[in-house]
């Protein structure tokens, strides 16, 4: 739950920062970078991509949490989890985890350039992916009835 609240934490501000200002330049990003991804990147600013931070990395590990610790069944997460054995904020623990990998990877694959934060989040997301396959973690958001279909 730390490793999601880390995560949503630096992405909410990183987030909001790029859709305030989608040339990247109050986040600290040289003006070069949007050229550079003009030629790269499928954008050609980074609202697209503070919008999703913000609403995936950020907002959604908070739902995360919010699941985690109540267990609170909700319908549609429960439709979209895979793993129809564990709660929805267990499954959505682990597809963020391999989410934020992706992100770091996409990043990395547009030209972003590889920095020690690319190498700390890329970490952050396979802690998440490892704390959500650890069998006390699995024993724990674990349902062995189906009650909520």
């Amino acid at each position: 739950m730390l490793l999601l609240l880390f995560q949503a934490v630096s992405a909410i501000p990183s987030g909001a920062m790029l859709i305030y200002d989608p040339s990247g330049i109050t986040i600290g990003f040289p003006r070069s970078i949007l050229q550079d991804l003009q030629v790269n990147a499928p954008f050609t600013n980074f609202l697209i991509p503070g919008l999703f931070l913000m609403i995936f990395l950020g907002l959604l590990p908070l739902l995360i949490v919010y699941g985690l610790i109540t267990k609170k069944n909700f319908k549609l997460m429960q439709t979209i989890n895979l793993y129809k054995n564990y709660h929805w904020s267990w499954t959505f623990s682990y597809y963020l985890g391999i989410l934020l990998v992706l992100w770091i990877c996409m990043q990395l694959y547009f030209g972003i350039g590889f920095g020690m934060l690319h190498f700390w989040y890329a970490l952050l997301g396979v802690l998440i992916v490892v704390a959500t396959q650890w069998t006390s973690t699995k024993r724990d958001y674990y349902i062995s009835d189906h009650s909520w279909e």
